[in-house]
């Protein structure tokens, strides 16, 4: 997926705008004693709208009762609410309640509610409420009730908005349509959408006819708590009630299809969507975008981002937008482009939030770009906003994922010296920090620390272990750490199982890893592609082809995508079956298990291979390093050398990278063929790769296939010689450089000024004995290919 080079460029200028004062708002009511007033901050994007009622009005029976008392204070609604905000919730509220004048107006009540439920602060409400309660001239309504409730709700606080639906019953106020609505929306940001079925359900009895709110509440009640089916059955129950749904009722189904991991699901949602006369917003193309993240779908992700650039109209991007486009990048490995999104997030006049910051610092982290993360991390706080635990966490991963334990340990105490108390994901992120480096008995410490801590480990925390202790061949740990969890009551889960069959295969443990396999199956835990990888491939190392082959097979029927790692792993297999390197170096010696084997028993395993492969290709699976190496080895083991170099083509023309068993196995069939000519154009082709080589492959083409090549008298160019010649200096080996440089001479090649510097330069560091026989024989050379005068 190419990048393109106007995705991230402005699409108008962005001119620094000097900062403007908050504009005065003031509005005219109807009523004479009413005046709202307020002030809108367009650079901060803030407005505030409150009431401003006189106490008493210009009642005279007031008045009279009032202005002989010098501690009764005729203040508006909002400067008494602000006098409230002031105190604790344990100073003298009722005091200050009790010198307003307005307390003697019936009609200030509700206003004063609405107020100061407004600010949010639960604790000051509630005690203004009570206070209400005892006065004489209050009035119970439906809309001191209704903002009480709403007030609960936002505070997750069900049970106390529950109280107040039947308390204002008892107060003889009857619930109507806003009333069902809040205490539905309490019940959906607490998640529980049993109890907002119900509600609503109490709604129908009491003959309140239910509005598009009633029905979007709930269908947001069941979509947030992840019952996305619930959430469809309440979309199509308003419609046939018809009650049509709008905008807003379609994006709360598709977020909860989103909630509910349902993908596909939103698209098609999406796609029927566009057939109505509703237009999507931002909101609603920012959760398909996300979708199309998830399944992977990059480049539609991109193309919507781009349009909702182009029509700025109609839907413009927001920060959410952003940041999904920088998550996108990625999970997709493209990190430079995180940046670049982000930029372009600032340079359209977007603030950044912690949000998209974690983001940006996730993707890092993703990569254990640790010095990039650590940037962002620092450029979080010179924002004025404060790291998160998602932000440590994420510094964290990038210092386990570079290898820097110690340095993840440090974030890791500064967190709790900020007084951010780590999560679960804190602690696994710790965990395999020190586990994938090789310091278990850390690992295992943290476990403990964080059950001190009342963290309690999850299956990923195991998981994690497991892997780590595999990876580094301890046996006992494995077993310990499958204890641990079962001792906890941890059930294991497919990737736990793969992480603990691959450990114990990694240390020999086979008839364990079976063992596990079983129990695993037996306990209905579905395996995957990895399990199944996990298995063939232990299976191949320790010799085992035909329980390794039995695996492949049940796989197959077990109907499971065949990934590219099983295709490579098969294949290796009936490249490894009935065969096994010979005791001489540098050559092979094919030696069949049973005597009754045939050439047509090894005829099969390369056809078989073969035919694996082609399959692979069908199946669109690209075909990896691993998995041609294996084919070119079954070739070579059945005596087709020649198709081992056509394998070699396919893998120039699709780009796959060659290493240390490629070219063995080339240089193997080449010897087979006795074809030097095409030997020495693949030694050619090494060369810029053999400071990197095997000393065993280095060996191969020394004492195999170069002698071979000398003594068919086939003709060898100075490039070729001159790659001997390094490799037999690197392995010091002195007297063969000299023998080889003889051959040069005998064949009319004129060895280099370079080459005979390079041995001279051995010969003074090879003690008094040697250098007086090397630089001898070096100037008999010499003195050989001077011209004759």
């Amino acid at each position: 997926m190419e990048l393109n080079p106007h995705l991230f460029t402005p699409t108008h200028p962005c001119p620094l705008k000097p900062k403007r004062k908050p504009l005065p708002l003031k509005l005219r009511c109807l009523s004479n004693t009413r005046k709202l007033v307020g002030f809108v901050d367009y650079d901060k994007g803030e407005r505030q709208v409150s009431v401003h009622v006189p106490g008493f009005n210009k009642s005279k029976r007031i008045r009279t009762r009032v202005q002989s008392d010098r501690f009764q204070k005729d203040w508006a609604v909002s400067e008494l609410v602000a006098k409230i905000l002031k105190l604790s919730q344990h100073e003298d509220i009722v005091g200050l309640l009790n010198r307003w004048v307005g307390r003697f107006v019936r009609k200030n009540y509700p206003i004063l509610i609405g107020e100061i439920s407004q600010t949010g602060s639960l604790e000051h409400s509630n005690q203004v409420f009570k206070w209400m309660k005892n006065q004489k001239n209050y009035c119970a309504n439906n809309d001191i009730y209704n903002m009480m409730i709403r007030l609960h709700a936002r505070h997750n606080q069900t049970d106390q908005a529950r109280g107040l639906f039947f308390e204002m019953q008892k107060w003889r106020c009857k619930p109507d349509a806003e009333t069902y609505n809040a205490l539905i929306s309490a019940h959906g940001r607490a998640g529980q959408w049993r109890w907002a079925t119900n509600i609503m359900e109490d709604m129908l009895r009491a003959a309140v006819p239910p509005t598009r709110s009633t029905y979007n509440n709930l269908i947001h009640a069941c979509g947030s708590s992840g019952n996305w089916k619930e959430a469809l059955k309440v979309s199509k129950k308003m419609t046939e009630n018809g009650v049509g749904p709008d905008l807003v009722t379609h994006n709360i189904v598709l977020s909860a299809f989103k909630t509910g991991s349902q993908y596909l699901k939103a698209l098609s949602y999406f796609e029927l969507m566009k057939g109505t006369k509703i237009r999507p917003d931002t909101t609603t193309l920012n959760i398909v975008i996300h979708c199309l993240v998830k399944l992977g779908q990059f480049e539609k992700a991109i193309d919507i981002f781009h349009s909702m650039r182009k029509k700025r109209a109609q839907c413009d991007p927001d920060i959410v937008t952003f940041t999904s486009i920088i998550h996108l990048y990625s999970v997709s490995g493209q990190i430079e482009n995180c940046k670049a999104v982000f930029d372009t997030m600032i340079a359209e006049g977007f603030k950044p939030n912690i949000i998209s910051y974690n983001a940006l610092l996730g993707a890092y982290a993703s990569r254990g770009m640790n010095e990039d993360a650590f940037l962002v991390f620092n450029d979080i706080k010179k924002n004025g906003l404060r790291p998160d635990v998602v932000s440590y966490t994420s510094l964290i991963n990038a210092y386990g994922k570079s290898q820097q334990p110690q340095k993840a340990m440090e974030v890791f105490s500064k967190m709790k010296k900020n007084k951010l108390k780590p999560n679960l994901v804190t602690y696994n992120a710790l965990i395999d920090a020190f586990g994938s480096n090789g310091f278990l008995p850390e690992a295992a410490n943290l476990l403990h620390e964080m059950e001190t801590n009342g963290v309690q480990p999850n299956i990923v925390t195991f998981s994690t272990l497991l892997a780590c202790s595999g990876r580094y061949g301890q046996k006992f740990k494995t077993d310990s750490i499958l204890a641990a969890a079962e001792s906890r009551g941890i059930s294991l889960n497919t990737v736990a199982y793969n992480s603990a069959i691959g450990s114990y295969m990694n240390i020999g443990e086979c008839d364990k890893a079976l063992a596990l396999y079983k129990s695993m199956r037996e306990k209905n835990v579905k395996p995957d592609s990895v399990t199944f990888n996990v298995l063939i491939s232990g299976c191949s190392r320790m010799s085992k082809y035909t329980e390794a082959l039995e695996f492949f097979d049940e796989m197959v029927d077990l109907n499971i995508a065949i990934s590219n790692e099983v295709y490579s792993s098969a294949i290796s297999v009936y490249s490894k079956q009935n065969f096994h390197l010979g005791p001489t170096f540098g050559s092979r010696i094919f030696v069949l298990e049973n005597e009754d084997d045939t050439c047509t028993r090894r005829q099969e395993k390369w056809e078989n291979a073969f035919a694996l492969f082609q399959k692979m290709e069908m199946k669109g699976v690209q075909p990896d390093l691993i998995a041609c190496s294996a084919l070119m080895r079954a070739f070579n083991r059945g005596n087709q050398p020649a198709k081992v170099l056509v394998v070699a083509e396919f893998m120039q023309d699709r780009k796959i990278p060659m290493n240390d068993t490629i070219y063995f196995e080339m240089l193997f069939a080449c010897s087979i063929l006795q074809d030097w000519r095409k030997t020495i154009e693949l030694i050619g082709l090494m060369e810029p790769s053999f400071n990197t080589m095997s000393i065993g492959l280095l060996n191969q083409l020394l004492h195999s296939t170069f002698y071979k090549i000398v003594a068919t008298g086939a003709e060898i160019n100075k490039s070729t010689y001159s790659v001997l010649l390094k490799n037999l200096l690197a392995a010091q080996n002195w007297r063969k450089y000299l023998e080889v440089m003889e051959w040069m001479e005998d064949s009319g090649v004129e060895p280099s000024v370079d080459m005979y510097q390079s041995i001279l330069a051995v010969a003074q560091s090879s003690g008094r004995e040697y250098s007086v026989i090397i630089q001898d024989r070096v100037e008999r050379l010499r003195r050989k290919n001077m011209p004759v005068r």
